[in-house]
């Protein structure tokens, strides 16, 4: 049996919109004998990119097992083989449980980041997470569900920094979520809904906190969003002025300019 000189490659699909998938991924799309694609979340849109002849197969009804026993065999048949993941693979992606599979079977891999939603949503919203003095942390989380959440990340300790906060796979604990953002962003404060970000059926809905529930019920979203929150998004909302960057102040000196004070 042969063993292939070429590492499996895990890949991010980007948010949704093939034009967002990286060169690099796309490249990898295009050499691939097989792309293994988390057909649940990636769009088959973004398969534009593979090649005349390459085989696609979803694994949204296979478990880690099948996945590994599919990547493997081709792998030792010599096959290029991408995992095509949604997103960036590193973030929610369980690309962490299919590496160590692979590393027990001598099977040398390589991952290529890609576009997460959060930032397809600020790309949508005209949003900057970090903003001078008034916000400088970004957050990733998601509320804990069948999929527990270590008690030191908790969402009600993570919002209590009132930080930008990207919350992804919390849609179906969504009145939970707004109890939680409400005690410490405060229940009038600004949220955003952000579905399929970059698909075709793209929605950015913006709501008070105290009206998530009922906002997510009007549009008939339950699943494939997140919700952000933070001064950030009542900023872009409100279209406030707030203070300018140092980074181009004319009178700021860095290693590349002389302030004019």
């Amino acid at each position: 049996m042969t063993l292939s000189h070429h590492p499996v490659i895990f890949a991010g699909a980007g948010p949704g919109d093939p034009d967002l998938i990286t060169v690099k991924a796309m490249n990898a799309l295009r050499r691939a004998d097989i792309i293994i694609y988390a057909g649940s979340l990636v769009p088959e849109s973004v398969l534009c990119w593979k090649g005349a002849h390459t085989r696609t197969l979803s694994s949204a009804d296979m478990n880690l097992e099948q996945i590994v026993d599919i990547m493997c065999s081709q792998h030792q048949a010599g096959k290029l083989v991408v995992r095509l993941h949604t997103g960036d693979p590193s973030l929610y992606g369980a690309i962490f449980e299919q590496m160590r599979a692979l590393d027990k079977r001598s099977i040398s891999y390589q991952v290529i980041p890609g576009v997460t939603a959060a930032f397809a949503a600020a790309a949508a919203m005209a949003m900057e997470y970090t903003l001078p003095e008034t916000t400088q942390t970004l957050i990733f989380t998601r509320i804990s569900g069948r999929t527990p959440v270590p008690e030191s990340e908790n969402l009600e300790l993570l919002a209590a920094h009132q930080a930008s906060m990207a919350i992804y796979l919390s849609m179906g604990h969504v009145q939970k979520v707004a109890q939680i953002l409400g005690r410490h962003y405060g229940d009038t404060a600004w949220c955003t809904i952000a579905y399929k970000v970059s698909h075709p059926e793209e929605k950015i809905v913006y709501c008070r906190i105290k009206d998530l529930k009922k906002t997510c019920h009007t549009h008939q979203i339950t699943r494939h969003a997140l919700i952000i929150v933070g001064k950030a998004v009542t900023a872009c909302l409100e279209n406030q002025d707030l203070l300018k960057s140092k980074l181009y102040d004319a009178g700021f000196t860095h290693g590349y300019r002389f302030g004019n004070k």
